[in-house]
């Protein structure tokens, strides 16, 4: 019988969620993966040796059967509106289980003031985890994920086009970590919390990207070459429209747009690359073009034939006749909580102290 700690790990078939989930079964951990259905990522986890609990993350009655007889946990509310009431639910059952550790993910633009309230809400969450005694944290907050990239990449395939609203496409702005090197620094927290404990990480990938630089990659990977189109935020939404990824919701693309702009701006810029993923993850971070071209090999049917590259045409043709989303209006409509004078992260005085260099120079840095 496993003497070693029981795990739980919520919105575990996601990004981050899935490979950490299998790399603590790699180690031996006993681990117990909360999802929201049953399906082939959460076969893959039960394969892997995971037990598998089908629940709603939102609802108390379910969070304290995820958490009944766990140690440790990590915590990863879903992209999706009501995030601060899926991590006061979490926060009320691991303080009811007494639990010993958490690994939470927030976020690298959280801030008290932020203009998106997703964002605000990840801040007021991160301090509310930290509130109970008796049950440290550990903070992994990464920034614009490699992932992100590839919701585009059909298009690169295609029709040779990197198309994202990230700005003047020469400028260095972002060095992004695969979810899988995120994984790995939230699975050394939580096998470790005597060393992790009370700290804040920031994982990125190994170096500073343009937009130039990912198309680049993305072409070498595909074998073809693949431009830059810097576009605009009308036009991001019009494309996700007309082809909505599996997690797509109006309200996470008017957030979205808010993001494009601190992307703009070069918040995600600061202080990477981190050596985080290498000195607490135990990896070297991956290339960028080293996801892309796991993906493709994921992937048949980014092979190039002219019936993929017909089909493409006609979804570019589709999403210029799209209508583009009102941000704006989508938050009035929500009733989302709006604030009287917003301030972007490079704005925020407590931002610029917490996310400084000197605040990073050792990845085994105190949270603030």
């Amino acid at each position: 019988m496993s003497t070693l700690p029981n795990i739980l790990v919520t919105s575990a078939a996601g990004k981050t969620g899935l490979p950490l989930t299998l790399q603590l079964l790699e180690k031996a951990f006993p681990v117990r993966a909360f999802v929201r259905k049953r399906d082939n990522r959460s076969d893959l986890l039960a394969k892997a040796g995971a037990e598998i609990i089908v629940g709603d993350q939102y609802a108390l009655s379910d969070m304290r059967k995820a958490m009944a007889g766990m140690q440790r946990a990590y915590q990863c509310a879903p992209t999706a509106p009501n995030g601060l009431h899926y991590n006061a639910v979490f926060t009320v059952a691991a303080v009811e289980a007494q639990l010993e550790h958490v690994v939470t993910l927030g976020q690298w633009l959280s801030a008290a003031d932020h203009p998106s309230l997703f964002t605000r809400e990840i801040y007021l969450s991160d301090t509310l985890i930290r509130m109970p005694s008796g049950m440290t944290v550990t903070s992994v907050n990464p920034g614009w994920f490699a992932d992100n990239y590839l919701m585009v990449l059909d298009m690169a395939a295609h029709l040779g086009l990197f198309a994202m609203p990230l700005g003047e496409g020469s400028v260095k702005k972002n060095a992004p970590p695969s979810n899988e090197d995120i994984a790995s620094v939230a699975a050394a927290a939580l096998i470790d919390p005597t060393s992790h404990a009370g700290k804040t990480y920031r994982p990125t990938g190994p170096e500073l990207l343009s937009p130039n630089d990912i198309a680049a990659a993305m072409g070498r990977a595909l074998g073809r070459k693949v431009s830059y189109m810097d576009i605009s935020e009308k036009m991001m939404t019009k494309a996700l429209r007309a082809h909505p990824p599996s997690n797509y919701s109006e309200a996470a693309v008017s957030q979205l747009a808010i993001y494009a702009e601190e992307y703009r701006r070069g918040a995600f810029a600061v202080t990477a690359p981190t050596d985080h993923v290498a000195k607490v993850g135990g990896r070297l971070p991956e290339t960028f073009e080293s996801i892309v071209r796991r993906t493709i090999a994921e992937r048949p049917d980014l092979k190039a034939r002219f019936s993929k590259r017909i089909g493409a045409l006609a979804g570019f043709a589709k999403m210029l006749l799209t209508p583009a989303l009102d941000l704006d209006e989508i938050q009035r409509e929500r009733d989302y909580v709006r604030i009287a004078q917003p301030q972007f992260c490079q704005d925020t005085p407590e931002w610029q102290e917490t996310h400084s260099s000197a605040a990073l120079r050792t990845p085994l840095r105190q949270a603030s």
